[in-house]
């Protein structure tokens, strides 16, 4: 049924537009000339920043799938001591940024660092012996971007490998495959589009990185961007960068989606009995408590430790009211964000839903490709869009709160989107035919048929956006009001410094805060896997 309320399909058209208009803007910047020190940086840095990019992303894709498939797999396919334990725990790294995860490191590995002075101490060593290498370069970001980002893959697969058949592996067996080739042979390239998926989800997250990156000097389009920017005054070649950044992007969608294309099974199974766990016994047994219990120990607990250390034997007056200030501002932001931004994902998907809209679906993919730009990028984009309502709007918006609220709200947009469609496809059609044949208007579909259904999508697109926000850096360094603080910038601020001890507090509270919403989705996705 067509919707009959035209002006909820052009409100929901025009936010739509509002918000790709950022992304538009930067784009729009590589067809415009190019200065001297484009040129500059084409000769000399930019050979620099491509491959030091590529040499992290392929270092961290292959870091997280052997990190995220088998303990995937191990979890949901095998019993071992632990594995109760081991099922949520291991997506507790996703609660510590890169950035975050990077200061810690520095601290703990750095030539007088905890880890260092401890060994001095043991093996009474003199002080300028370092047992530790440093951590400050690209292998050390490979470790960190892997060990903090695995849980992307790490939750896409172990869905994948829940919703396979368990009759599809006893065929694999009746054909007398082993259960190492039925790993490989069947259950692995079944969940390739999952795991393909997770990889991209990483690759946009190291790419768009600036905290870490930054921290350890490493020459990247994100840093390069930032430089263009404040060290050369250039703005208009600070956004040529971002607009050639973000075309890559958009290579990486389309090969992605390509790929997913490419990869359709068929089966003619109708049984959906779940897969049995094999039981894993000895040294296999062993083993599997140790390969799943390295990720959290490196991704969450030493530097969660080190964060500690630094708060509790140093200096607890950190935690004071600049510090509660950070956390009321953080606290309001992401109330704020998450909500508008889950309103209208909800809104657009709605009307897309009752009213096939071309314009409005083309535009609806547009905006939600905007996780996929790094926030410094963003940032010049809502800049340049301020700019113009500043201009000709004659309202002065810029350095508000409004202009982080709608850089969340673009740039983390898909993350509700892909929760709140992927509810609406489990909603059969017929639903809303019975309920128009009863007279139910379409404000009451949504409210009273829809929503109920959707309650765990809402759910999860609320956690999934909390969790970002609160862990985002770049965007808000850029847009904040003047003395107007989170608690990411907090920590930034601090360790740019090198006032480690002064970071901890923030970086603390940042991962305290993130674990809540992270855990209600594990209890979410846990309750939705049993039904």
């Amino acid at each position: 049924m067509k919707i009959n309320n035209h002006l909820v399909l052009a409100s929901s058209s025009i936010i739509a537009l509002l918000f790709a208009i950022p992304i538009l803007l930067i784009i729009s910047t590589l067809f415009h000339g190019y200065s001297e020190n484009w040129l500059h940086l084409t000769q000399t840095v930019l050979n620099e920043y491509i491959t030091n990019s590529l040499l992290l992303v392929s270092g961290v894709s292959i870091g997280v799938i052997l990190i995220g498939v088998p303990t995937a797999w191990l979890v949901t396919c095998c019993n071992f001591t632990g594995k109760g334990f081991f099922k949520w725990s291991l997506v507790l790294p996703l609660s510590i940024p890169p950035y975050i995860m990077s200061y810690a490191f520095t601290g703990l590995f750095d030539s007088y660092g905890t880890a260092n002075e401890i060994m001095r101490y043991i093996f009474d060593l003199e002080s300028s012996y370092n047992f530790f290498p440093s951590v400050r370069n690209i292998p050390g970001a490979i470790i960190i971007f892997s060990f903090t980002l695995y849980p992307y893959v790490f939750l896409l697969a172990q869905t994948a490998f829940i919703n396979q058949s368990r009759d599809l592996i006893d065929v694999s067996r009746t054909l007398g495959l082993s259960k190492k080739l039925t790993f490989l042979k069947v259950a692995l390239p079944l969940a390739k589009p999952s795991i393909i998926a997770g990889l991209m989800l990483v690759a946009m997250e190291t790419l768009s990185d600036f905290g870490a990156v930054e921290h350890f000097a490493i020459p990247t389009f994100t840093t390069g961007i930032f430089r263009s920017w404040f060290g050369m005054h250039d703005l208009t070649t600070a956004k040529q960068l971002a607009g050639f950044l973000f075309v890559i992007f958009l290579i990486l969608i389309i090969i992605e989606k390509y790929s997913r294309k490419k990869m359709q099974y068929n089966f003619s199974f109708t049984s959906n009995r779940k897969l049995v766990p094999v039981q894993l016994k000895g040294i296999k047994n062993y083993l599997s408590f140790v390969l799943c219990g390295i990720p959290i120990l490196i991704g969450f607990i030493i530097p969660f430790t080190q964060l500690l250390y630094w708060a509790l034997v140093y200096k607890l007056d950190y935690f004071d009211s600049t510090f509660y200030e950070s956390a009321y501002n953080t606290f309001l932001l992401t109330l704020i964000s998450a909500t508008a931004c889950v309103s209208i994902s909800l809104i657009i998907n709605y009307v897309l839903r009752i009213n096939k809209n071309s314009f409005l679906s083309f535009t609806n993919k547009i905006i939600s490709s905007g996780y996929g730009i790094p926030g410094i990028v963003l940032a010049l984009g809502v800049l340049d869009f301020f700019s113009i309502v500043n201009i000709y709007g004659n309202l002065v918006i810029t350095g508000t709160i409004i202009g982080l609220i709608f850089a969340y709200s673009i740039k983390f947009y898909a993350l509700p989107n892909l929760s709140i469609e992927s509810g609406f496809r489990k909603i059969n059609k017929s639903i809303d035919e019975i309920s128009y044949t009863l007279g139910v208007s379409n404000f009451n579909l949504l409210r009273k048929v829809h929503a109920p259904l959707l309650k765990n999508s809402l759910q999860i697109a609320l956690l999934l956006i909390s969790i970002e926000i609160i862990k985002e850096l770049p965007a808000t360094l850029i847009l904040r009001p003047f003395n107007f603080d989170t608690l990411s910038v907090s920590a930034y601020m601090y360790a740019s410094d090198e006032r480690m001890v002064e970071a901890a507090a923030p970086s603390i509270a940042i991962v305290l805060v993130t674990l809540i919403p992270i855990l209600l989705l594990i209890k979410i996705l846990s309750k939705e896997s049993n039904e």
